[in-house]
């Protein structure tokens, strides 16, 4: 069983038939725990995870996950326990590694802005975009108490080294340290809401101005915080707080936990890392290659490892910069780097293969499909496409729809992304009433305080990127008031089928004065922008504004006819923007050689824009099915047929725009005959075959003779009667049928050599040298047989004759004056007409076979 894939429908089964012992690692309570410096794979093709060994660099064990083909899979581990979230359907379930059975799930929205996050027997679900972290029983999935409740938008959700749980908070500049309440005894008891048993906020610090753009990794003691907005890194540790400037051009990125004292800043547009030592010391290098699909640089054992997700490669640097390694996957895609029980585990879950990379930085390869048990592998990966071209790079240009609302003694302004024009914006500058605001890029909503009633401002705002600060664009001019309307009670958010998403409300009291208009605000992990304005109690934001598959909530503003504006409603559910899915990419359909009217197509897994693909419709020359794979093979069309392959993604919100190409179905081959040739004795023919896009076999035949096959080009047919007409006809067969051509080719004559030698001694040295009365070597007569009567004359030896048929007749032995040959069968010749000599007499060409000539 080592390597073979279980279902978790059947894992229970299979422990009890294996006597709850897993590929001979003991008692169920040891048999997969994940102490033994394993770690646990995700496989898209395959739907499956892998435990791999990171000591002998094997899988162990598979198993099988129902319905997440090609799903994106959040996998969260300890030693005890394993967590999944599909991205695709929002699911997390809850594996128990002792058994290999779930022992809960549960539903969450799908799509980014929820993740997972487990420390010992501690689980929690951050919702990013609503602000909730909520521990609950890993074992039944329940809620353990009061959630921890923070303002939408949050980001992080990781255990550092001493199980705290780190949470940032853009909107305020901050990030906290959330610690787990005690488990219950049983699961069924989970602690519910009032019993005091709940997570708590023990730790918050000041690490950044308020609407920052905030990236969070967990350190063995404390966190450390990228603001992106200001180019710093600060890091928490022990109560104290420590920034260090960086120098970047453009964001960075951190992984989600850093092992070790130093934190590695990655900047895949600089394609630079900048390593922050413990004292606050930082020292960069640059990544080889192109482009910024670049993963944050992963720590580990005193080396810094960068994934290029472009080229499927991992490149691995010492302490001081330098590139030591190189590790070339098999393909291209994601690469999820992760440290656990002393390895560095690095998966490719579109790819078969993974790498372990110990502490002495062996590399070794894995095959996560070991013993293949679900049947063929899935198609390699194809060649990635070319680079496109490097747009020109400049300073941004202006934001688009800057507008400002009036508050109580603050205003509001928002405004819509300014062009990159090439470099990725690093931030916002909002400047007005002698104040200048840095946000982060992401944050295109910002609030302005500390203004004076009754005053008018306009604000101005610009975009900076790594060339410069862009053109400012100026807002509309407001004047803050204490007279500001409420704000509407209650948001409600739907996402629909073609890609828009319905925000409503009830209508805000105006406080005597009308409400002119409402501003909606969209929120996601990290994130708020503007989603757009609207005069009645709804909006609609239009398909391709807000992206696909990620969560979103909204809030909105009411601004009455003086400008004035409301605070912020309370957040409304999260939905996740979705439509019909995109066109599959790289459709190809072949000929199938083996089968007649069949097409084979083949094609890449078609974005699902928010939800996932539910089957592929299918239509080939009229013919319509519908799958679930990316591949399909379709019969039933006629042979040699030209047809049109259309290929549509479904998913929730309908069939997406089809992917077409041609194709043609194997026809009967077409015989060409190139030419012929001939000795006494065999015919070769020479020719083309168009085999009509199948695996043709070819044969040539002839009246009389046995059929001979041979390659498509050229066949030889032996045995036959020297100097006779023949016609061959050369047949080749596919699928589909088979073709033929004829050609007409005559056998050589075939000739023999009069051959008689003198002998050593006396007369025998003169025996041969002319005829003689009585007998005489190379004497020819009308019969076969030595009549004197009948002899018509005499071959000179060295004569050559051309021979007809042979005859049986008189026994002759040329005895020593043709190597002892001696025979019945005599030769008729061309001499003097057509007469005999004895075939001892006669050397036939072409190896003296007598059976070459026919019987007379």
């Amino acid at each position: 069983m080592r390597g073979g894939v279980v279902t978790i429908a059947t894992v229970a089964a299979l422990l009890a038939a294996m006597g709850l012992t897993v590929h001979g690692l003991g008692a169920a309570d040891n048999a997969v725990a994940s102490h033994d410096a394993s770690s646990w794979l995700w496989s898209a093709a395959r739907s499956e995870l892998a435990r791999v060994n990171g000591i002998t660099a094997r899988v162990d064990t598979r198993v099988g996950v129902p319905g997440a083909r090609r799903h994106p899979m959040q996998v969260t581990q300890t030693d005890r326990l394993l967590v999944l979230r599909d991205l695709n359907t929002g699911q997390v379930s809850s594996l128990d590694l002792a058994t290999l059975q779930i022992t809960a799930t549960t539903r969450t929205t799908p799509g980014l802005g929820v993740n997972v996050a487990l420390h010992e027997d501690a689980a929690f679900v951050i919702d990013a975009v609503q602000g909730v972290v909520r521990q609950l029983d890993p074992r039944s999935l329940t809620p353990v108490g009061e959630p921890v409740r923070y303002p939408p938008g949050i980001t992080g959700g990781s255990f550092d080294g001493e199980g705290r749980l780190w949470i940032a908070v853009p909107s305020e500049g901050t990030v906290s340290a959330i610690t787990a309440a005690p488990l219950p005894s049983a699961p069924a008891s989970a602690a519910p809401a009032g019993t005091g048993l709940s997570p708590k906020k023990v730790e918050t610090y000041d690490v950044a101005d308020a609407s920052h753009e905030l990236v969070v990794s967990t350190l063995d003691d404390g966190v450390a915080v990228l603001d992106r907005t200001a180019g710093a890194l600060v890091t928490v540790q022990r109560g104290k707080v420590r920034t260090t400037p960086l120098t970047m051009t453009a964001p960075g990125a951190l992984p989600a936990r850093t092992s070790g004292p130093d934190v590695p800043v990655t900047v895949p547009g600089e394609r630079r890392v900048h390593v922050v030592d413990d004292d606050g010391a930082v020292r960069a290098f640059t990544v080889p290659g192109a482009g910024d699909k670049l993963s944050p640089a992963v720590a580990w054992a005193g080396r810094y490892y960068c994934a290029d997700e472009a080229s499927g490669t991992v490149y691995a640097f010492d302490s001081g910069g330098q590139l030591v390694d190189t590790i070339r996957g098999r393909g291209t895609g994601p690469l999820e780097l992760e440290v656990r029980e002393n390895h560095l585990f690095i998966n490719a879950p579109d790819s078969a293969t993974a790498q372990v990379v110990d502490d002495r930085h062996q590399v070794r390869e894995v095959d996560k499909y070991a013993n293949d048990v679900l049947g063929g592998d899935p198609p390699p990966a194809p060649p990635p496409p070319p680079p496109p071209k490097k747009p020109e790079v400049g300073k941004p240009g202006a934001p688009r729809g800057v507008t400002a609302a009036a508050g109580n003694a603050q205003a509001r302004v928002s405004w819509r992304p300014a062009l990159a024009n090439g470099a990725e914006i690093v931030r916002y500058v909002v400047q007005g009433a002698g104040q200048r605001v840095q946000v982060g890029a992401n944050q295109r909503a910002v609030e302005i305080k500390g203004l004076t009633n009754g005053e008018t401002y306009r604000f101005s705002v610009h975009a900076v990127n790594a060339k410069g600060d862009g053109p400012a664009r100026t807002s509309n001019l407001v004047t803050p008031t204490a007279a500001v309307p409420d704000p509407p009670a209650a948001v409600t958010a739907q996402e629909r089928p073609d890609g828009t998403v319905l925000v409503k409300w009830p209508a805000a009291n105006g406080q005597g004065n009308r409400i002119a208009k409402y501003v909606v605000t969209a929120t996601s992990a990290g994130t708020n922008a503007p989603a757009g304005e609207s005069r009645r109690t709804e909006l609609v934001v239009p398909a391709g504004e807000l992206e696909y598959g990620t969560q979103y909530a909204f809030t909105v503003v009411a601004v009455n006819d003086r400008g004035a504006g409301s605070a912020a409603s309370p957040v409304s559910n999260t939905v996740v923007p979705y439509a019909a899915p995109q066109r599959p990419g790289e459709l190809r359909a072949s000929t199938v050689a083996d089968r007649p009217g069949a097409v084979a197509v083949r094609w890449s897994p078609a974005a699902g824009n928010g939800r996932p693909v539910t089957k592929y419709l299918v239509d080939v020359g009229g013919r319509s099915s519908e799958v679930t794979d990316t591949q399909a093979t379709v019969d039933g069309l006629g042979n040699g047929q030209n047809v049109t392959v259309k290929v549509r993604a479904v998913n929730e919100a309908g069939p997406g725009p089809e992917a077409t190409t041609t194709a043609r179905t194997v026809a009967e081959p077409r015989v060409t005959v190139t030419g012929s040739s001939a000795t006494a004795t065999s015919v070769t023919v020479t020719f083309t075959v168009d085999a009509g896009g199948g695996k043709a076999t070819c044969s040539l035949s002839t009246a009389g003779e046995p059929a001979k096959t041979g390659n498509c080009s050229s066949i030889t047919m032996t045995g036959l009667t020297p100097g006779t007409k023949y016609t061959f006809t050369v047949t080749a067969s596919n699928a589909a049928g088979e073709g033929t051509a004829t050609r007409a080719q005559a056998t050589g004559a075939l000739y023999g050599i009069a051959t008689c030698r003198n002998g050593p001694d006396g007369d025998q040295r003169t025996y041969c040298d002319k005829d003689v009365d009585g007998r005489n070597g190379n004497e020819i007569f009308s019969v076969p047989r030595q009549d004197n009567d009948r002899q018509v004359g005499w071959a000179k030896p060295g004569t050559r004759l051309k021979a007809y048929c042979k005859k049986s007749g008189e026994n002759v032995d040329s005895w020593i004056y043709n190597d002892q040959k001696q025979s019945t069968w005599w030769v008729q010749v061309d001499y003097k007409g057509r007469n005999y000599i004895p075939w001892a007499w006669l050397n036939l060409e072409g190896g003296d076979d007598i059976k070459d000539l026919p019987t007379c």
